[in-house]
This record gives C-alpha cells, sequence and structure tokens, in this order.
C-alpha cells in the first residue's frame, strides 16, 4: 500500500511538473464523523425514552492536497479520534486518495480510501496502522466552500481488542476550501 501512494504521489508531481496548463488546484479540508452503536438498554415500549442507535466515538479531520482535472484528488490528513465506550484516544495521520464518480456542476459523489498511522497518547495501548474507505457527496456551496456529507468504515490497528483491531462505521459533515 506504501508503495501504491508514493507510486501516485511521484507521477501527480511528475504530471503537474511538465503540464504546460493548469491541471487542478490545491484545497483544504475538514470534517466532524460521529459513530454510533445500538444501545443495549433499548426496548420496544415507546414510553421509556431511550433511543435505538447512541453515539460511541467522535472523528475530527483536518487536511490539505490537490484536486486534478475535477476527478482524483490526493490530500495529507490528520486528527483526532476518542472512542468514549473504551476510553480510547488516537492521533491519526494518513494520506486520502480520493476519486470523483460523478461530477454535476461542482456538486460531485465520490469515494475514498486512506491509509496512514495511529498515534496514541496514552500507553495503554501500542501506536498502530489506520485504514478508511468511504463514500460521499460534496455540495458546492458559495465562493469556494464546499459541504461534504460522508459515510465511513474505519480500522485502527490496536493489540488487545478483538482481532487486534477497532473497526467502526462513522458519519460525518465537512467542508473543502478551494
Amino acid at each position: 500500500m506504501k508503495q501504491l501512494l508514493s507510486s501516485i504521489l511521484f507521477f501527480c508531481v511528475f504530471s503537474l511538473s511538465f503540464s504546460q496548463e493548469r491541471l487542478g488546484k490545491p484545497f483544504f479540508t475538514g470534517s466532524g464523523n460521529l459513530t454510533f452503536t445500538v444501545n443495549e438498554h433499548y426496548t420496544l415500549d415507546p414510553d421509556d425514552g431511550e433511543s435505538f442507535l447512541v453515539p460511541n466515538a467522535i472523528f475530527l479531520r483536518i487536511g490539505f492536497g490537490y484536486e486534478i482535472k475535477r476527478r482524483v484528488a490526493i490530500s495529507v490528513n490528520g486528527g483526532f479520534d476518542y472512542h468514549w465506550n473504551y476510553a480510547v484516544s488516537a492521533f491519526p495521520t494518513y494520506f486520502s486518495l480520493k476519486y470523483n464518480i460523478t461530477e454535476d456542476e461542482g456538486d460531485n459523489f465520490f469515494t475514498e480510501i486512506s491509509y496512514g498511522k495511529m498515534w496514541r497518547p496514552a500507553k495503554n495501548y501500542p501506536d498502530g496502522n489506520y485504514y478508511r474507505i468511504g463514500l460521499g457527496t460534496q455540495v458546492a456551496g458559495a465562493e469556494r466552500w464546499n459541504t461534504i456529507i460522508r459515510l465511513d468504515f474505519h480500522r485502527k490497528g490496536i493489540i488487545g481488542f478483538e482481532n487486534n483491531r477497532l473497526d467502526s462505521v462513522s458519519l460525518g459533515i465537512g467542508f473543502s476550501f478551494f
């Protein structure tokens, strides 16, 4: 995976350095995601006030990158993850490759994959790898701001959890600024 990301990055830099016309544009991005789990105290009784899904983690992300010909984007990102059910916090740093499946007047439907390293601030668990794959939509906004809504699958390599990893699915909202 590292060789693939290195090859893609090299190709993009090489292509940009020899092109006569502008192929793309740089961007800045950020997002906030929540993961949900099934409430173990949920009952079918509508009067108990319990919700079926409850949030169990928050992920905050920030990054910058370069979009090529409105179709492919490569970015470097960092963030903070906190799973309060497990008292686990982490700082993932990763590269992302985004592909716009459809594009219509600035609105995009995309898929994105990410790979990187997860840093742990405490000694409870060792550092590990970070993986993400997701789908989302980017809605063109006023001027250069865009709104992003996404659904992502995250995998954190943490020794001590089931199968030595912590998996989660999150729903997020974010922005991009070109």
